[in-house]
């Protein structure tokens, strides 16, 4: 079931932007807002891809960052 959502206070000069997005691309506000929140709310948060990154298994990298950059220095 869909929702409805309000939003007060928002700046004149945000509502404008908006608005002119929304014409830009033939849309009304209403469809051109809710593509933008749909995309957000699609986004992981920093806390999601930490949690990920924690949950990950470790890497084992075989040489140090400097002798790979130095390998592919002398590879050249």
């Amino acid at each position: 079931m869909s929702k409805t959502l309000q939003v007060r206070d928002l700046p004149d000069d945000v509502h404008r932007r908006l608005k002119l997005r929304a014409l830009e691309e033939g849309r009304s506000m209403s469809d051109y807002v809710r593509e933008q929140l749909t995309e957000i709310a699609s986004r992981p948060t920093l806390a999601e891809i930490y949690a990920r990154i924690d949950a990950s298994p470790a890497v084992d990298i075989p040489e140090s960052a400097a002798d790979a950059i130095r390998a592919g220095r002398d590879g050249r």
